[in-house]
């Protein structure tokens, strides 16, 4: 895949393919969507969680007790590999509601897989609307 085929399509497909891995907690899907030697930042003063097997062992740990997952997407920003997209997720944890407000900064290979992802995000108690 050259850079200019990484287009709005693909990038849809990927976020969609990542989401449906989050809704059905499956850190294998979620991993498959990266390369073996990732970057994955889940928050910026952090350390990030390099190569697939650590951020298959991270999303199984955070997904564990997660339920009821509902995560939307803004519009897309696309350009050359590069994706920022914001993203907004209402679900329960351990049975309380709570709402994550993020935004990605992805890196794609040619190949289409991601290779690297940032994310910032902040979290709310209870069940926010997006323009709540």
């Amino acid at each position: 895949m050259t850079p200019e085929v990484l287009n709005r399509t693909h990038v849809a497909s990927w976020l969609e393919r990542y989401r449906r891995a989050w809704i059905d907690r499956n850190a294998a899907d979620a991993g498959a969507l990266f390369t073996e030697d990732a970057i994955y930042r889940e928050h910026p003063f952090r350390t990030p969680f390099v190569g697939r097997e650590a951020i298959q062992q991270y999303w199984a740990t955070v997904t564990a007790t997660q339920t009821d997952i509902e995560l939307r997407y803004g519009p897309a920003i696309v350009s050359d590999r590069r994706v920022a997209v914001e993203w907004w997720v209402n679900l329960k944890n351990g049975g309380a509601p709570i709402t994550l407000v993020g935004e990605f900064f992805l890196i794609f290979t040619d190949g289409g897989q991601c290779r690297e992802l940032r994310e910032y995000w902040t979290l709310a108690e209870g069940r926010v609307e997006p323009g709540s």
